[in-house]
């Protein structure tokens, strides 16, 4: 069923954005392959800028040296099969930009205004011509303030923090508990909703969806209406 086609506009910029463990990853490729849709996760950007900076030991307030890492970054996305991976300066980073270490390296980085400048600008490469899929924490609220269709995805803490301990356990990460990752989430959330730069919190003319009982294809048909209401209203 999700793998029908819509006719809907080819350039229309729909953004997903939600707190971690939301299920915007897993969303947004699904409602990007149900509208033939480019899928942006630009969260990854930020986690490879956090991956890189811990292999080079820069600290995450290291403004000059971060800026610099993000001067000579190349990044670009490929799909295989049903997976999207991000390679940066040739080198294939999707599965170890997934830990909790980066995770929250990511957090802390992506608070720095010169980071968030370099990816800004990244960001809107990646999208220009529209017809894209672009998740995040900032999406509607600062890369794409005029996207056509904006949600926010949320979810109780527990659900989150349970799907992500599930996802590292396939990914073969089972040294983390349960606890471990709820609390981390938990903290990432004061992270990311308190700090002063682009701080998580829903775009004013966002439509909120909370997943938490609700299953990936109900979440997707729910979307999938309100496109079509906003395609028609355009």
């Amino acid at each position: 069923m999700l793998e029908q086609k819509l006719e809907l506009p080819s350039n229309f910029v729909i953004t997903i954005d939600g707190p971690a463990g939301a299920g915007k990853t897993t969303i947004s490729r699904f409602l990007a392959n149900k509208l033939g849709y480019r899928y942006l996760d630009t969260g990854a950007l930020y986690r490879a800028i956090a991956l890189l900076a811990l292999e080079r030991h820069i600290g995450p307030a290291d403004d000059r040296k971060l800026a610099e890492l993000c001067k000579e970054l190349e990044f670009k996305f490929s799909q295989s099969g049903d997976q999207t991976r991000l390679v940066v300066n040739l080198r294939d980073v999707t599965n170890l930009i997934r830990t909790p270490e980066v995770s929250m390296m990511a957090s802390a980085v992506s608070a720095r205004p010169v980071v968030r400048q370099c990816l800004l600008d990244v960001q809107r490469r990646l999208a220009e011509g529209g017809g894209i899929v672009a998740e995040g924490r900032d999406m509607g609220t600062v890369v794409f303030p005029g996207a056509e269709v904006k949600f926010f995805l949320d979810a109780d803490l527990e659900t989150r923090a349970l799907r992500r301990w599930e996802q590292l356990r396939r990914q073969g990460v089972k040294s983390v508990s349960f606890e471990e990752v709820r609390d981390q989430i938990a903290v990432r959330d004061r992270n990311d909703s308190s700090r002063v730069l682009a701080p998580l919190q829903p775009a004013e003319d966002a439509i909120r969806i909370d997943s938490s009982k609700l299953s990936v294809q109900q979440v997707i048909e729910k979307m999938i209406q309100i496109i079509k209401e906003r395609n028609i209203e355009a």
